[in-house]
């Protein structure tokens, strides 16, 4: 057993006794603060918890957190992440999907920071780019960092209204018959989603593993459309209508229905 994983187990036993014992039946974590109060069991009133309890719980806290996206990053599978990835952003979808109808850029912000842990943007613009991101007459380093930035924005805005409209919250996986052509780092995870209105849509995901072995997100098929090559199909118009100027279709792009 390596370092990093017995510290994990001992930091969780830590914590799963100190439940178990009474002394405290909750952890209340916010705003990237570790420990802020104990809740003493049976009684939901607030306590200043003393110094030594304190300091055993941000250290057994900070080391299942940190050390999660390290183990996470290393040994999960692919459909492991995805199962990772989707619960954790379709839970904040039900936690923010009243604020889509009264604070739209703070619900949009939301969904950007839940869609960053899962899709690695720049990937995906290089994707959509294809061959003008390419060769040397392809687009320049700066042009693809500038695209993934404007892309990433269209993208977050429009699957943010779509989600919000849709607000599935069960899935399943489904058996994939697809092989990946390299099957260490990448692979193909497919899902059945359920709406509220009962309808399901089949979504694959398209899976990589990146430089620091953190499974991201490539490209996306929704009921068997490539929406990476939609998005080319699009991009690659905007060039043959503004004479291969990438710069002036980066300023025109926005992702359309």
């Amino acid at each position: 057993m390596n370092y990093l994983r017995r510290q994990v187990l001992i930091a969780g036993t830590v914590l799963k006794s100190i439940i178990l014992k009474g002394i405290i039946s909750k952890v209340i974590i916010s705003k990237g603060t570790l420990f802020k109060a104990a809740v003493v069991k049976g009684t939901g009133k607030k306590i200043a918890a003393n110094k030594s309890l304190a300091r055993a719980l941000m250290i057994s806290l900070s080391l299942m957190l940190v050390s999660a996206a390290s183990i996470a990053a290393q040994e999960m599978t692919a459909e492991e992440a995805v199962d990772h990835y989707i619960s954790g952003l379709l839970m904040t979808m039900e936690e923010i999907k009243p604020l889509y109808e009264t604070n739209r850029e703070a619900y949009f912000s939301r969904v950007e920071n839940a869609l960053a842990e899962f899709v690695d943007f720049r990937e995906v613009a290089r994707g959509v780019m294809a061959k003008y991101g390419q060769g040397p007459n392809g687009a320049s380093a700066e042009q693809l960092d500038r695209f993934a930035v404007v892309f990433r924005s269209s993208l977050v805005e429009f699957y943010g209204s779509a989600l919000a409209e849709f607000g599935g919250v069960e899935y399943e996986f489904v058996e994939n018959s697809q092989e990946s052509r390299n099957s260490e780092r990448s692979s193909n995870v497919r899902m059945s989603i359920l709406g509220d209105d009962g309808d399901r849509i089949e979504i694959q995901y398209t899976m990589f593993l990146n430089d620091d072995d953190i499974w991201k997100l490539r490209n996306l098929y929704v009921e068997g459309v490539n929406l990476r090559r939609q998005y080319y199909s699009r991009f690659d118009n905007l060039m043959n209508r503004n004479g291969f100027d990438i710069d002036t279709v980066i300023d025109l792009w926005q992702v359309e229905e």
